[in-house]
């Protein structure tokens, strides 16, 4: 049984997600994090696609819009290999990891079955996790927003700068 902090933020995309997750993981510099966040690859100012930044240094581009692949959100290609292989490189569950940190449980990351296995093992591990997620969407988005486990926090304008104070104080 979870006895510690799952902490699932939402809202909508630009809102700060990652930014809040990035200062998370700056208050835990001391401690032993595992996991990733993702960055947005921009060419003259237009997103062009996102790469995976692993708290271990791994880095690998997720989705494209020159990826071909069947598996597709908006105009992006999404190289499900590339998520698979980057997954078990991060070392989540070891029992010396104070924290698990994913940006983010969304469409893209959600095609991959090794993501959503080491994600429900992550959220049902003794280790906190804080991870982003998607603020629509159905399947394994809804079913991990709706764990007993886990405390949802949507952020927006009004809330942001308060969320990075009130997460700390819930984590261990």
């Amino acid at each position: 049984m979870n006895v510690t902090a799952n902490i699932l933020i939402t809202g909508p995309p630009g809102i700060g997600k990652t930014t809040l997750v990035r200062n998370i993981c700056n208050a835990y510099a001391d401690q032993r994090i595992a996991g990733f966040y993702t960055e947005e690859i921009r060419q003259a100012g237009k997103r062009q696609g996102f790469t995976l930044v692993g708290l271990n240094g791994e880095r690998a581009v997720l989705a494209h819009i020159d990826i071909r692949s069947p598996f597709r959100v908006g105009k992006y290609g999404v190289d499900i290999d590339v998520l698979d292989r980057f997954i078990p490189k991060l070392d989540w569950l070891k029992p010396s990891t104070h924290l698990i940190v994913i940006d983010e449980i969304g469409k893209m990351e959600c095609f991959s079955a090794a993501f959503r296995h080491v994600v429900q093992k992550a959220l049902a591990s003794e280790t906190p996790v804080v991870a982003t997620v998607a603020q629509r969407g159905g399947g394994f988005i809804t079913e991990v927003k709706a764990r007993w486990d886990v405390t949802l926090l949507e952020m927006a304008w009004e809330n942001r700068e308060h969320l990075l104070p009130q997460i700390l104080g819930q984590l261990p």
